[in-house]
């Protein structure tokens, strides 16, 4: 357990002490930013209440940050080390293959968590600006967060395991973004155009990240989002320590 968050810490200080951290850190909050504000603009146009919660998610700024910033975020966790010549390195030290992948899943989670934190933020800052004419459902900000959360641990499993595929961190990332997109169009497209396949139709909202998001933002935590979720971030971390452990049949 010591091995694991000393490589999880390690991993996690990678990000702060250079300056891609940051960059990635600012244009996270420049989107974010974004999105709060057209969320603001829109609701002082509209005649009735509409929940902060339930707008958020549905500007364009909250998907283009979500879906950017796992491959940005991840890129580097393998094959970073492996373009450096320092993976071999790591995997002869005195930690097992299991615990490499964990940390570098911690470590970039973690990042990813601080990075969203706002998210949480914003809606209290505008109810207490708004002098009590704006009320916030505390439950939906919470089920929104942990929405983002259960987001954030799929796609960084996702992109740990693409990183472990390749030496090139832009391939890396081109995957991770690739297999985000394609899940999150798929799901869209089945809203947009229901088809007249019915298991087709309902595989499709079962596996609709808009549909998960708009039940997590409206304050719905269903126990079927929440194990998709956990799920795939525990295949995609099988699958990246199946990668890693690949080297030993070359």
């Amino acid at each position: 357990m010591t091995a694991l968050l000393t490589l999880a810490r390690r991993e996690l200080a990678g990000h702060f002490f250079s300056l891609r951290g940051y960059v990635i850190m600012a244009g996270v909050q420049l989107l974010l930013g974004a999105s709060l504000l057209t969320v603001v603009y829109l609701l002082n146009g509209l005649a009735y209440d509409l929940p902060f919660t339930e707008k958020f998610p549905q500007t364009e700024f909250f998907w283009l940050v979500l879906l950017m910033v796992a491959p940005v975020i991840t890129m580097r966790t393998f094959a970073h080390e492996k373009a450096r010549g320092t993976f071999e390195t790591l995997m002869t030290t005195p930690v097992s293959d299991i615990q490499v992948v964990l940390a570098k899943f911690i470590g970039s989670y973690v990042f990813f968590l601080i990075a969203f934190l706002p998210t949480v933020i914003y809606p209290f800052l505008l109810e207490h600006y708004a002098h009590g004419t704006m009320q916030v459902d505390s439950g939906a900000v919470w089920s929104l967060a942990l929405g983002i959360g259960l987001y954030g641990a799929f796609f960084m499993a996702l992109g740990c395991f693409a990183s472990s595929l390749t030496r090139s961190q832009i391939v890396a990332a081109v995957l991770t973004f690739a297999v985000g997109t394609g899940l999150f169009i798929l799901g869209y497209l089945a809203d947009l155009r229901p088809t007249e396949v019915q298991w087709w139709h309902h595989l499709v909202q079962h596996i609709s990240m808009l549909r998960h998001m708009q039940d997590f933002s409206t304050g719905i935590v269903d126990s079927r989002h929440v194990m998709f979720y956990l799920s795939l971030t525990a295949a995609f971390l099988f699958f990246t320590l199946k990668s890693v452990e690949s080297r030993r049949w070359k």
